[in-house]
């Protein structure tokens, strides 16, 4: 940042953040800074993550339940909201922080513990079946025989540059953000830099599109800037609407105001006035929290008219979208901003030089906003350092499934998968045998143990026939059959094409009828129904080629991935369940047979009484049977009998 960048923005912090006169010393300045980055305090500090996941968890009532905790015990402390620390399966997760010592980090509190919990921090002494670990500071003094989060695998075989503020600063404080460092970047563009600079700055960076493809961001920019037009506009798509994918709805609810500002600089950089957040309109605290952030930026100069005295002007709008998942794709997700249908539309002409109300437009989705503040404050060559040759930077997933960490995790571009998988989240819960790892939402796919040492970069990925997508990295065990997950995508994605084009519309129907054919027993052993299954199951195949060559729109293309990368790495499980019609994970309900072992059968009659369809008979004392036509495979029986007399088959 240039010496002129550098006053500027100091002198912004000391007047509006620090609250600060200009005769005040250098002393005063650190000291005040010290407080809101909480490395000094001069009271107890509390902070309870309030994030989605932790919320279902009870985290708002558990927040009620500190404040009558410090009333009750006329304790004088503060508690401040914090976003996710990545961790949704710990929640809630709790900080505590003492005057002069480090903060202690607290999972799985519930109002049944968080006393005990506070009693104990308030008087040295630790609860060693919730803590986490400390926080490490070294102007602060530690807690013996408690680990630091930086030394937790979890923490320690990751890069957080996008995830570093969450769940350690106060995503509704401004104030916060600033003081570590944020808007910082925002200034020095436009203190320092032109908007064609600033392109420049980015595509140089070779920082690549997280939402799909990895199309190069700087090159994109460099289109809608070159383009003439009236407006020129900026969409941050936020309309995260894949199963198993919640990174941008925790990174938004984690740390808005660096949303905000990554929207801030590429606005600029484009040349836009005008910049749009569309997001589900079900993503309430999201919301809530970049419409505050929103407002308390425009507050403090950073959006609006004449930002900063440097002649740019920026209004930022939420618009709320209806959940279609048609409206991830750039050209749909046009359309609806713009009040029609959301469909898509063929390329060319692509939004960059013919988007929003036929201008020029670029759409990015929240990852990829978010990193060009970094790369504005740590430079061209750091960023390049990090990750591989053509897969710059780090990577977010939302990770969850069978391993047992749930959450958010980031890593460098080129980590192994087999490292984030057992590393990272933990390994395969309850020590089961690892089977798949589905990565890319619905119209992703499946990779097995042989790739496990397949590189996360771009190219490697791809090679695999599988693409990053939406960031979504579901992991599987020995438990879940295959064939049913496949089923639950392709029903996902038949329910959600727009319908427009055929091949999608009629082909992802057709995909899940086959798939939810061979799931289950044909009615007809010897006639027509098994004749027709066998022609579907033949026809699977070629039937997901041609929906990935003729499908109009990228979503209709992929939307066959889940079933051909499934056929090429799974496919024994495909003819296990069409030629022996067994399901060896025992998950497909009506392939599962149940049979009574008339010796070990006491005649208790209870599985009679629970069965949903009456297709147990007997009298009481006698051995029972079971009417296999009217079976439906729901286990309840086998679940029910305490005599180990019903075998499943």
């Amino acid at each position: 940042m240039s010496e002129k960048a550098n006053f500027k923005y100091k002198d912004f912090l000391i007047e509006n953040v620090l609250k600060l006169k200009s005769d005040k010393s250098e002393e005063e300045v650190v000291a005040k800074l010290n407080l809101l980055q909480r490395k000094k305090i001069n009271k107890p500090v509390i902070t309870v993550s309030i994030n989605s996941s932790s919320i279902i968890l009870g985290a708002q009532k558990l927040k009620t339940y500190i404040e009558e905790y410090l009333v009750d015990r006329n304790i004088d402390a503060e508690i401040i909201p914090v976003g996710s620390l990545g961790l949704s399966s710990l929640e809630p997760v709790i900080s505590v922080q003492l005057p002069g010592k480090t903060r202690l980090f607290y999972k799985k509190v519930l109002p049944e513990n968080v006393i005990s919990i506070l009693d104990g921090s308030f008087n040295n002494f630790i609860q060693e079946e919730n803590i986490l670990g400390q926080l490490k500071n070294d102007i602060q003094d530690t807690w013996e025989q408690v680990p630091f989060l930086d030394e937790l695998a979890y923490f320690q075989n990751q890069q957080r540059l996008i995830l570093k503020n969450c769940g350690f600063i106060n995503p509704e404080s401004i104030e916060e953000y600033i003081a570590s460092g944020g808007y910082k970047s925002f200034y020095k563009v436009i203190s320092k830099n032109t908007p064609e600079e600033v392109c420049d700055i980015i595509e140089n960076s070779m920082l690549r599109g997280r939402g799909g493809e990895g199309y190069l961001t700087g090159k994109k920019w460099k289109i809608a800037y070159e383009t003439p037009g009236d407006q020129k506009y900026l969409i941050c798509n936020a309309g995260e609407s894949d199963p198993g994918a919640f990174m941008e709805r925790l990174l938004i609810e984690s740390d808005p105001h660096k949303v905000v500002e990554g929207i801030a600089i590429s606005a600029y950089a484009i040349g836009a006035q005008k910049a749009y957040i569309y997001i589900e309109s079900e993503y309430k605290l999201a919301i809530e929290r970049v419409k505050n952030a929103i407002t308390q930026a425009r507050e403090f100069g950073l959006l609006g008219h004449d930002i900063l005295e440097s002649g740019y002007n920026l209004e930022i709008i939420i618009k709320k979208g209806a959940g279609a998942y048609v409206c991830g794709e750039e050209t749909a997700l046009i359309s609806s901003l713009e009040g029609k249908r959301g469909r898509p539309h063929s390329k060319p002409p692509y939004p960059a030089t013919k988007g929003l109300y036929n201008q020029p437009t670029v759409v990015n989705n929240v990852e990829t906003l978010v990193n060009v503040p970094i790369i504005i404050e740590k430079g061209i060559e750091w960023y390049k350092s990090v990750g591989t040759k053509d897969s710059k930077g780090t990577k977010v997933f939302s990770i969850s499934g069978k391993v047992e960490y749930n959450g958010l995790v980031e890593i460098e571009m080129g980590t192994k998968l087999r490292d984030v998988i057992f590393r990272v989240a933990g390994g395969m819960k309850n020590g089961k045998r690892f089977k798949a790892v589905h990565i890319g939402g619905p119209s992703g796919g499946s990779l097995t143990e042989r790739h496990l040492d397949t590189l996360i970069d771009y190219e490697s990925i791809m090679l695999t026939g599988v693409s990053l997508g939406s960031s979504g990295m579901v992991v599987l065990d020995e438990d879940n059959c295959i064939i049913d997950m496949v089923k639950y995508f392709m029903n996902f994605m038949q329910k959600e094409s727009c319908g427009i084009c055929i091949p999608c519309r009629e082909g992802t129907r057709r995909m899940y009828e086959i798939l939810d054919n061979i799931s289950k027993r044909p009615k007809d052993e010897n006639g027509h129904t098994t004749l027709q299954r066998f022609k579907g199951v033949m026809q699977l195949e070629s039937l997901a080629e041609v929906l990935k060559d003729t499908s109009m729109c990228g979503l209709g293309k992929k939307a066959s991935n889940p079933v051909l990368s499934t056929l090429k790495w799974f496919r024994e499980e495909y003819e296990e369940h069409i030629f022996e019609r067994n399901c060896e994970a025992g998950v497909c309900q009506e392939l599962r047979t149940f049979e009574i072992d008339v010796d070990a059968c006491t005649g208790c009659t209870l599985c009679a009484k629970k069965c949903p369809t009456g297709a147990i008979f007997g009298t009481a004392k006698n051995a029972h049977f079971i009417v296999q036509d009217k079976c439906i495979g729901c286990g309840i029986c086998f679940d029910t009998c305490k005599f180990s007399a019903i075998i499943s088959k």
